[in-house]
């Protein structure tokens, strides 16, 4: 692409709503995976005991599941953004890349 379709495509008022939702959603999840791990390590620091406590009668601790858990949600999480991107934002990107090669 040339520079002056770049300079089209900045301009556009679609990319420029595509770039804010994206940015927005994209901190968002940020700030949940974030939050998520800084309970975490928060957990361990403070409330060891209760992560080294067993689950039942057998040899699972409460820190197994929890991790697991945190691990589980990194993905899902992930996932989220993959589909609102293959949707909603390619969308809006084919809609700016036709705007502009018209």
């Amino acid at each position: 692409m040339h520079d002056q379709t770049y300079a089209l495509i900045q301009k556009n008022p679609r990319f420029q709503e595509l770039v804010s939702k994206r940015d927005r959603f994209a901190w968002g999840l940020s700030a949940v995976v974030l939050g998520l791990y800084v309970g975490f390590i928060l957990l361990i620091a403070f409330e060891p005991a209760l992560l080294g406590t067993r689950i039942g009668d057998s040899s699972i601790t409460w820190g197994i599941p929890l991790g697991v858990g945190l691990i589980l949600s990194a993905f899902l999480l992930t996932g989220v953004y993959v589909v609102r991107a293959n949707g909603e934002f390619d969308r809006l990107t084919s809609a700016v890349l036709k705007e502009v090669q018209k």
